[in-house]
């Protein structure tokens, strides 16, 4: 039959071994697949009128991320803290409600800044734009 054929892990638990697999081939496959075969689509359709603008280079070679929602005090901010093993700039802990607003914490170059979320959301080269 045709198709892609994945090799399995083992053949008891049908999973799937991606090991051997190089992600950059894959990641660059589904960048020109979406540009050549999906964005065209939502471009002629007018898709972004009605849901999502097209995606960027950015969505694509961006890290993967994880967003934390939740009512005011339950702990997001000291769950971040825990996870980054540190205190981080901007954050505040408190009984009133304290980050009401888009905050994303990035990976740089040691030296901890603080940039607005509407300053991210403008920039071509974050994933944020669509926000």
């Amino acid at each position: 039959e045709g198709g892609i054929h994945l090799p399995t892990g083992s053949i008891n638990d049908g999973t799937a071994d991606l090991s051997h697999f190089d992600k950059d081939v894959i990641f660059s496959g589904l960048k020109r697949l979406y540009r050549k075969k999906i964005r065209p689509l939502e471009l002629s359709s007018k898709y972004g009128h009605f849901h999502s603008p097209p995606l960027s280079p950015s969505d694509f070679d961006s890290k993967p991320m994880v967003l934390l929602l939740g009512q005011y005090s339950v702990g997001k901010t000291s769950f971040i803290r825990y996870l980054l093993g540190r205190d981080f700039p901007g954050q505040r802990i408190g009984p009133e409600p304290t980050t009401d607003r888009f905050v994303a914490i990035l990976k740089g170059d040691g030296v901890d800044k603080i940039v607005p979320g509407a300053a991210m959301c403008s920039q071509a080269d974050r994933p944020f734009r669509g926000l």
